[in-house]
């Protein structure tokens, strides 16, 4: 007898589902550095990705949970079911993360507001320096290259 809680089982109906935070790996120009990089050491760091989870997860879940039923509502409908049933929530977080830097809602946490930012430290002005600015946007590549993702859907990932 297997248990209904065993991972085999939730694997075989899709239920081991995972969210992942990241970013597409994209060099910065005249860099020897990508967004991947970046990402890494400001996790490490920081924590950025852990702490927007753990201020969104439940606007996260809210999104995910829409998704699930506008995709059950398509299904019953006689539609086929969507390839990714999880792309626009999965859109809304990145919007959402978007937000959450450009809202500095990292201030407060350990080391946050950055120097650098205080300083308004940035590579897009000629002069390098101009207004203090939201800690964590110097280029806006690493915000702009966040993506959210689902693993372990069945049917969200066609061959």
């Amino acid at each position: 007898m297997v248990s209904g809680n065993c991972a085999a089982v939730r694997r075989s109906v899709g239920a081991d589902v995972k969210l992942h935070l990241g970013v597409m790996d994209i060099p910065y120009e005249n860099e020897n550095t990508t967004t991947g990089d970046v990402a890494e050491i400001l996790e490490g760091k920081y924590r950025i990705m852990q702490t927007f989870f753990d201020r969104h997860s439940e606007e996260i879940a809210l999104m995910m949970s829409n998704d699930l039923a506008a995709g059950l509502e398509t299904m019953l409908a006689g539609a086929p079911l969507p390839a990714d049933p999880f792309a626009e929530s999965m859109s809304q977080v990145h919007h959402l993360f978007v937000a959450f830097l450009d809202n500095a809602e990292m201030n407060g946490t350990e080391g946050v507001p950055t120097a650098r930012a205080l300083e308004g430290i940035s590579k897009r002005f000629k002069n390098k320096k101009g207004e203090p600015r939201p800690s964590f946007i110097d280029t806006g590549m690493f915000q702009a290259s966040m993506r959210a993702w689902v693993s372990g859907v069945l049917n969200a990932f066609p061959k």
